[in-house]
């Protein structure tokens, strides 16, 4: 896994994040993660839109809205206070940094109108890591999957898990990550994930919640 600091290549894999400024948050209710994620599936398209004419087509339901076909493939994604991380694929030439770039206006945009304020919110552009062995790619899923744990236990990777139980609840009531979606539950969020342009490393659900057990039992040695 390595920093990529020339352009991304379609078809390659990398993993996505960015914060606020000063690490300050970016998402303070349940209505900024919700249309953050919305954006997540909105903007994964050529076209240009504006999203109250998005929430006020006739279905008013933005997960049905025809966006024409997607520029990236999303793999995992989580959202915590005051970062993101995204699991991408591009599928033609710039598609991953249009993709962020669309995503980020029209958050802020969103953002500065609902907090009345103005000027730039993230901390500069988005960081980027270059996936390149298969092993940091199967890695990357519980990463991204697995952060939500610091909000109820930040010291976990040092010190293990202290109610294992307890943690997996936590995670399966997070609703700002396609944690969810591994586990086939059945959501509109689904159609942010496409998962056939990853490797099938979780054939089944059960192959995936054996992998996530074994990080919560032993850690993080990749880190």
């Amino acid at each position: 896994m390595s920093i990529r600091k020339n352009a991304l290549i379609p078809g390659e894999y990398y993993h996505l994040y960015n914060r606020g400024n000063s690490k300050q948050k970016i998402f303070h209710d349940a209505q900024d993660y919700r249309r953050f994620i919305t954006l997540l599936y909105t903007c994964n398209s050529k076209n240009n839109f504006k999203m109250f004419l998005v929430e006020n087509t006739s279905n008013k339901d933005p997960y049905l809205w025809d966006r024409g076909k997607p520029i990236v493939s999303i793999g995992a994604y989580c959202l915590m206070p005051n970062h993101f991380h995204i699991l991408i694929t591009g599928k033609e030439k710039d598609s991953i940094s249009k993709f962020v770039q669309k995503v980020s206006t029209a958050y802020v945009m969103y953002y500065n109108q609902k907090y009345k304020r103005t000027g730039g919110l993230f901390e500069g552009k988005f960081k980027s890591e270059y996936l390149l062995e298969d092993r940091y790619l199967k890695y990357i899923f519980s990463y991204i999957h697995l952060n939500p744990i610091k909000l109820i236990q930040k010291d976990w990777k040092e010190v293990g898990i202290r109610d294992k139980k307890a943690t997996l609840k936590y995670l399966e009531n997070y609703e700002y990550s396609s944690y969810l979606e591994y586990l086939g539950t059945k959501r509109k969020q689904k159609e942010i994930i496409e998962r056939k342009s990853y490797p099938n490393y979780f054939p089944s659900v059960k192959n995936f919640q054996k992998e996530i057990a074994e990080w919560l039992s032993y850690g993080y040695p990749l880190d």
